[in-house]
This record gives C-alpha cells, structure tokens and sequence, in this order.
C-alpha cells in the first residue's frame, strides 16, 4: 500500500521525469506510475480486506511477477537508469536512486518468494488432504 500511496503522490507531481516515455510500453512515466499505484492500491485492499487468502495469494503473485517481467524487460534493453518505481518519494526520503533501487529489488524478492511459496504450500497441502479424502478448502 505504502509503494502505491508513493506512486501516486509522485505522478500527480510536477516533475519532468513523468512526462519522459517509458521505454517498455511507450507511455508516459506519470501514467505509469498512476496506473501502477492504483493496481498496487487494489491488491493491498484485497489483501487487507478479503477473507479470500487465495485470491489476495495470487494476486501478489500476479503483481510480482510484472514487476519481475519489467524489470527483465529494462534489463534486456540494457536500460542503465535505476527505476523509478517509488517516484520523488525517494527525494523526500533523501535516498539516492540506486539506495532506492536495491531497496525495490530486495521487496520484489521478497514478494515473489513469499507469493509463490505460500501459493505452492496451500496447492500441495490442498492437494494432500484431497488425497487423504478431506477434500479441498480455499
């Protein structure tokens, strides 16, 4: 929720950093990063309000793994600039970007580890008590 509150405090900003285009999707970085906020916004609500744990597990899952996929995505063009994925936020924090990008890299591990263990632990242990004939709850 914090990432997504930083997204789009950032892109309602004024800096000329939102009006460059993204290289990855050719808009602009200001529509991006509301876009983005708004999608991380929705899935911290769901997470923090649904009594759905596999939905909220994929979810995470889900938005991880774009962020993974992008990343891969800029690492693939040999993109040198550190992402801009917490926007001015990392000026108000006085962290330097590259600060701010390990940071980011250190919480996407911990998401698509955390998401797709827990996912893969409810399969299999789902998956155990239908072999054990307790069948399957969600």
């Amino acid at each position: 929720m914090l990432t997504g509150a930083a997204k789009l405090w950032s892109a309602l900003g004024t800096s000329k950093f939102l009006a460059a285009v993204d290289p990855i999707l050719g808009i602009k970085f200001g529509q991006l990063l509301l876009a983005v906020g708004l999608a991380e916004i929705a899935v911290a609500l769901v997470c923090c309000l649904s009594k759905r744990q596999t939905l909220a597990l994929g979810l995470v899952a889900w938005l991880a793994t774009n962020f993974l996929v992008y990343r891969v995505g800029l690492w693939w063009m040999d993109w040198k600039r550190p992402c801009g994925c917490l926007g001015n936020l990392t000026d108000a924090l006085h962290l330097s970007p590259q600060a701010a990008e390990n940071i980011m890299k250190v919480l996407l591990a911990y998401l698509l580890i955390g998401s797709y263990g827990l996912v893969i632990w409810r399969w299999q242990n789902g998956w155990a008590r239908c072999q054990s004939g307790e069948g399957f709850a969600p």
